[in-house]
């Protein structure tokens, strides 16, 4: 009986051992290829587009502000001259 635990456990080291390895192999793999798949890369672009976007419409923003800023202080300097 003794005999047949001790093959189970290293018939179960040897398995844990060839997965931990395959894992490992695999993993190197993933990252050697950009580690993330093409649909993350396609994601992250959309999302990277969209944040540009907000920049250059905030921009946008900022200019129409200020531009509203400097008519608003003219006319109050035109009512207060007599």
């Amino acid at each position: 009986m003794n005999a047949v635990f001790i093959i189970a456990i290293i018939f179960g080291g040897i398995v844990c051992s060839l997965a931990v390895i395959g894992g490992t192999i695999l993993m190197a793999i993933r990252l050697r290829h950009g580690g993330i798949s093409r649909k993350d890369r396609q994601h992250q672009a959309d999302e990277a587009g969209m944040v540009q976007e907000i920049y250059h419409g905030m921009a946008r923003m900022e200019e129409r502000v200020e531009a509203l800023e400097t008519i608003l202080l003219d006319r109050k300097g035109e009512d207060r001259q007599p």
